[in-house]
């Protein structure tokens, strides 16, 4: 007897969606019988994905958001449960990063990556979750079953890593405001986790492996390899279902031993 994880009759918004990670979590989690809302600011490269998504038979939606804007915010949550309906799965992907030496780094460079990887997860958590607890308390209409929220983290925020000290810090808060959210949202029922990928081939930093410091980098990691996008889709979608119930609080590291 085949054991699975259906998420058929749930609504997931998915920031970051148009490219790398979050291109691959809305995908997955269509797959699993989700509808899927695509956010992020390329719009084009959205409607590409639900392109994609809607030929393969599931049900997708876009809508336009910048992370480093609260109105926008506010307003993408709005239209996302006004048309597909209440959310049920948030997937707080949106990231970026910034390269250098302490010492170097500007104060546009440091706002850049903490208001979109700290600020920016906050407040998009904090918009979902406020509609979440809304319908727990039975102040808003919509069938309340438990929400997850899936805070997307990284190894560099539970270990330093030279020349991204910027980025390890963004991502050090996001460790604990996940842990934060899990606390106070728990007993509510919405379970609050985070994934801490490794090194991940995307689209982004595809062609840094082919470099000799990425082959460098590749030589110093536990199996000599990076990852991809589709290693992390099993770990997605359980804590996405129901089945996760007991996880709660959980920082979980995708990254193939790097942090042992």
């Amino acid at each position: 007897m085949a054991y699975s994880l259906d998420l058929s009759g749930r609504v997931a918004l998915v920031t970051g969606a148009s490219g790398g990670l979050g291109a691959q979590f809305a995908k997955t989690l269509s797959r699993a019988g989700a509808a899927v809302v695509l956010a992020s600011r390329r719009m084009d490269k959205l409607k590409d994905l639900r392109a994609q998504i809607e030929a393969d038979g599931g049900d997708a939606h876009v809508v336009m958001l910048d992370v480093t804007d609260t109105a926008s915010i506010k307003s993408a949550v709005a239209h996302a449960e006004t048309e597909v309906g209440p959310i049920d799965i948030l997937v707080n992907n949106s990231g970026v990063g910034a390269t250098g030496r302490l010492e170097d780094m500007s104060e546009a460079e440091y706002d850049f990556v903490l208001n979109t990887n700290t600020k920016g997860a906050f407040f998009v958590a904090q918009e979902v979750g406020k509609r979440m607890l809304a319908r727990a308390r039975g102040t808003a209409p919509g069938t309340f079953s438990g929400g997850r929220i899936i805070n997307i983290a990284s190894m560099a925020g539970l270990r330093v890593l030279p020349q991204i000290g910027v980025y390890c810090m963004s991502k050090a808060a996001v460790v604990q405001m996940t842990k934060a959210m899990a606390l106070e949202w728990g007993k509510f029922g919405i379970n609050v986790n985070a994934i801490c990928p490794g090194y991940i081939d995307t689209e982004i930093n595809h062609h840094h492996w082919q470099t000799e410091q990425g082959k460098k980098l590749v030589q110093m990691l536990p199996r000599k390899r990076v990852g991809t996008p589709e290693d992390l889709d099993a770990l997605l979608v359980m804590l996405a279902s129901g089945q996760s119930h007991f996880i709660n609080g959980a920082v979980i590291a995708a990254d193939d031993g790097f942090g042992i």
